[in-house]
Order: structure tokens, then C-alpha cells, then sequence
């Protein structure tokens, strides 16, 4: 079976299903992008900025067609009556989900595999096709999207044979995951967020100097006991002026 590209509309309903910030989606992008024809649709390899912009077309799609976040309705993520590529058309809901699980898999590689009940999930979104049609499906997408499945034990698990309802651990295959980039793109986008803040302290020191430590002002116990005693001697004064109870106020 041909082995599945991604396109841009991709790459945005992962942004939106897996809710990455703003400010991270370029990263993304161009770490999606170095991966080049491995992942991404010759046309998209050629140039970034083109990449980039076709990205943020589709996800102002999704947002107008109402795919938000991982609460949205799969569903969503295609246009009314679009055919689909890997699975019969009456199990485009799962082709959907899978790319998405596939993409997280890629962006996450210190991800070893995610736990799925393919049985739960064929009402989860709304697949209404036969068993026996949906369990095929479940095989095609999986080997077209380079995917290897596995029981709770680690042990290879042949989705020919059906699909049980318990969970199972889907994970890139091997051959796949040696082609990728080995390195851990999050922890290198935290490494570059890091330096990025260290440089912008660096900076600003240099630009506006240091600031002194502000020292805690401490009372001494002479001091405390200088205004205790100054209360006292302020309020024996006004004892003293005060009028006696029971004496007679002086006639005017």
C-alpha cells in the first residue's frame, strides 16, 4: 500500500486539536518542514514561507468550520463530500483521527506509543459502518500511515486477525521512526526558548544596568522599646489631664 504524505491542512488540525500555542507554530512548521518529502507533500517542501502561508489558510479553515480543539467533532476537520485517501468513505472520521495520532508521534519522539481501543473509538467518532469494514480499516490506515500495533505486553498484534476491545499501543514503525530526525524536537525548542530568554537578560543588563537588592528595613529592640515607651509616656500624659469619675466639674 502506498505510504501516506501529509499536507498543510494537516499539519493545522494538529495545531488546533493539540492546542500548541501561537508562538510555537512556526517552530513547528519548520521542524515539519526540515523533515521535507519523508512527511510533507513534495509541493510544500519547496519553499517555507509557502509552506508557512498555506498552513495558516487552513486554520483559519478550521476555525470557521468549527474544529477548535481536541472537543471538536472530527468531522470537521474535511469539507463536505471530500473523498478520502486511505480508508472507505464511511471511515473518513478515523483516517482523520490516525493522521492526527501519526503527527504526534512525529512531533513527539520521546513518545514510545499511545494506548488506543480501536473498538471504543469506532463510536467515539461516529463510524457507522460494518464491523467487519471498520476492522479492515483500522489495517489499512495503520499500514499506510506506517503505524505498528501492539498489545499491553509489547508483543506484536496482527490486526487481520481483528480488532479486541482493550487497549493497545500504536507506535511509528521502525524503519519509519530511523528516517526522522533523532533529535528530541521539544526538549531543542525548550533549549532555544531558554537561551532566547538568557540572551534578552544578557541585553537588557547591558542596556540598563543592574538593579540593586532592596534591604529589609529591621527595627531594633531599642528602637521598639524607645516608641513603646514613648506611647506610654504620651498616653500617662493624658491620664493625667483627664477627668477624675465622681469629681464635681468646677463651676464657670
Amino acid at each position: 500500500m502506498r505510504k501516506y504524505i501529509y499536507n498543510s491542512r494537516d499539519v493545522a488540525a494538529y495545531f488546533k486539536y493539540f492546542s500548541v500555542p501561537s508562538y510555537l507554530e512556526v517552530s513547528y512548521m519548520q521542524y515539519v518542514f526540515n523533515l521535507g518529502n519523508k512527511v510533507l507533500a513534495e509541493p510544500l517542501t519547496r519553499d517555507f514561507e509557502s509552506f508557512k502561508k498555506e498552513v495558516y489558510r487552513e486554520l483559519y479553515f478550521l476555525w470557521a468550520n468549527g474544529f477548535e480543539n481536541e472537543k471538536a467533532d472530527i468531522s470537521k476537520m474535511t469539507t463536505e463530500g471530500e473523498f478520502t485517501l486511505i480508508c472507505d468513505q464511511e471511515c473518513i472520521c478515523l483516517e482523520s483521527y490516525m493522521k492526527l495520532i501519526c503527527l504526534h508521534l512525529i512531533f513527539s519522539s520521546n513518545l514510545p506509543y499511545i494506548t488506543l481501543n480501536f473498538t471504543g473509538l469506532m463510536t467515539q467518532l461516529g463510524i457507522k459502518c460494518g464491523v467487519e469494514q471498520y476492522e479492515e480499516n483500522c489495517r489499512k490506515v495503520c499500514e499506510s500511515l506506517q503505524l505498528e500495533v501492539k498489545d499491553s505486553f509489547g508483543k506484536p498484534f496482527d490486526l487481520t486477525l481483528g480488532i479486541p476491545d482493550e487497549l493497545l499501543r500504536v507506535s511509528l514503525c521502525t524503519e519509519f521512526k530511523q528516517t526522522l530526525d533523532t533529535r528530541n524536537f521539544k526538549e531543542t525548542l525548550r533549549n532555544e526558548q531558554m537561551n532566547w530568554l538568557k540572551d534578552l537578560k544578557d541585553k537588557s543588563f547591558k542596556l540598563f544596568g543592574s538593579i540593586p537588592a532592596r534591604k529589609k528595613n529591621t527595627k531594633s529592640h531599642s528602637s521598639g522599646s524607645g516608641s513603646k515607651n514613648y506611647r506610654n509616656q504620651g498616653n500617662s500624659e493624658v491620664r493625667k489631664s483627664a477627668q477624675p469619675k465622681g469629681t464635681p466639674k468646677p463651676g464657670r
